[in-house]
């Protein structure tokens, strides 16, 4: 059973009847409407396709533009083509968790006890056990460790356990990414920092003193299950070797100057989330030993439970920048939700798509995650603007979309622009992606989606390399401005 909420996303015979016949049969190339009487900027707008060559972007441009209140698609070009849409996934994952979870949904982290507890000794196990949630931080675990100790626990006599099994784990999200990003660490159902670990390192008197630790604003923990060594070498900068019980690092000194300081991902993430609680257990007198992974769900009953905040707060922090652990956590248990049990991550991003042909009518979608960081997904523009307009009237996901503003000639944001717009950016090398709400001068809401890719271009580029590619910055350049440019279009044409 689906968690109940008063507007509901995508019931109704007579919207699912409306939205399937808005797309049925829509036009192969941009539509050139005849200018309303009086419109003088309609008849002045350049077209689709004059946009589209001015940009004079190598590849692909796909786009589609729709009545947000009837789901009449008004325009598209190549909308059938599917291409990579980057980032802009992670607002179908939106749409997906809030249909299946509700926006009132926590995540929860427990501390079970599998013995009982006399006079502050606890005769049995303790297991830190995650639930998926992708914003546990340090400052949650010092909570947990408190939360123990005023729970009557001064000493555990079993072992200590951790359990990330409520998702099937994985090393990273996209094995082509560099292994060094942040941006693509592990997935577990037991996650720390955005499975991230905090290195710095600074020179003192020829010297290099480096620190890998678990930081948040509060509190800085020294880690050991991540470690680091700098090497006499120039290139590459960094080198990751899985040591069995911690992940091992080499920087080269070439690259480090005088200090600074990087996120690193973490592929050993329950290893990482113990250690750290394990610290601030101790700070309270409870010395818990060496952690031990468990293959199994715990048993025992909850000593202490941390809840996440609100899905929808989760959901807007990660539409606001784009994290993409987030998106994988929250797609793969709104999937373990709607089947029952955990799927792998491409086969979670299957139901997925599964879901937003059903609900959304988004019919040819090949998502490959939930966050978009993978090249091989794809999605065309006139699947993702139907989407928008089908889950228009519930009216939860617009309010979560960051505001996208738009620019003067010289590339200046322009704060009272009268065209005012919310969407979902998406960028890797070579393509960009937009997608969301156009709300125009004369009040009219539109639901679009903007893809841009070129092949040709990515095949050449090394995509181990975290740098980016000769062309790239002027082609993204280009990209939005055709952007800003089609959206300035179709509020002349289709604003009132």
């Amino acid at each position: 059973m689906r968690h109940p909420f008063t507007r509901r996303l995508f019931l109704g015979a007579a919207l699912s009847g409306m939205a399937g016949a808005a797309l049925g049969g829509a036009p192969a190339v941009s539509l050139r409407p005849v200018a309303r009487p009086g419109g003088g900027a309609a008849r002045l707008a350049p077209s689709a396709e004059a946009l589209v060559a001015e940009a004079q972007l190598s590849g692909q441009v796909g786009y589609a533009v729709a009545d947000a209140a009837s789901g009449q698609v008004l325009e598209e070009g190549d909308g059938a083509t599917g291409l990579p849409p980057a980032s802009v996934t992670k607002a179908v994952t939106a749409l997906y968790a809030l249909d299946t979870l509700g926006p009132g949904y926590r995540f929860e982290t427990r501390l079970f006890a599998t013995g009982v507890l006399e006079g502050g000794v606890l005769k049995g196990d303790l297991v830190l056990a995650g639930g998926g949630d992708p914003t546990l931080d340090t400052d949650a675990l010092a909570a947990l460790a408190a939360g123990l100790k005023k729970a009557g626990v001064r000493e555990v006599r079993g072992q200590f356990r951790v359990w990330g099994g409520a998702v099937p784990f994985k090393r990273a999200i996209d094995e082509g990414q560099p292994e060094h990003v942040g941006y693509n660490p592990a997935i577990s159902g037991l996650n720390l920092n955005y499975n991230r670990v905090h290195f710095e390192w600074k020179r003192a008197g020829g010297k290099y003193t480096v620190s890998m630790d678990a930081r948040t604003a509060r509190y800085r923990p020294d880690v050991t299950v991540a470690r680091m060594q700098i090497a006499d070498r120039s290139v590459p900068v960094y080198t990751y070797r899985d040591a069995g019980g911690r992940d091992d690092w080499t920087v080269a000194r070439g690259a480090l100057g005088n200090g600074g300081a990087r996120w690193l991902p973490v592929r050993k993430p329950e290893l990482y989330a113990a250690e750290v609680f394990a610290t601030f257990a101790r700070s309270h007198g409870i010395d818990l030993g060496k952690p031990a992974l468990q293959d199994s769900a715990p048993q025992g009953g909850v000593v202490v439970t941390h809840h996440s905040a609100p899905l929808r707060d989760i959901l807007r922090d990660m539409l606001k920048y784009s994290t993409n652990l987030t998106a994988e956590m929250v797609g793969l248990m709104t999937t373990a939700k709607l089947k029952g049990r955990a799927l792998p991550l491409e086969r979670s991003a299957q139901a997925m798509n599964e879901w937003a042909a059903q609900r959304l009518g988004m019919t040819g979608t090949a998502l490959r995650d939930h966050s978009g960081l993978s090249d091989r997904s794809r999605l065309t523009a006139a699947a993702m603007a139907k989407g928008l307009a089908r889950a228009h009237d519930a009216g939860l996901l617009r309010p979560l979309l960051r505001e996208h503003r738009m620019r003067d000639a010289n590339g200046r944001e322009q704060r009272n622009h009268p065209v005012k717009v919310v969407a979902k950016t998406g960028t890797l090398y070579f393509v960009s992606s937009l997608a969301g709400y156009v709300r125009t001068p004369q009040g009219a809401d539109l639901a679009f989606a903007i893809f841009t890719a070129s092949d040709s271009l990515r095949s050449r580029i090394d995509p181990k390399r975290d740098e980016r590619p000769p062309g790239a910055r002027g082609w993204n350049r280009r990209s939005k401005q055709l952007q800003q440019a089609l959206i300035e279009r179709w509020s002349a044409v289709y604003g009132g």
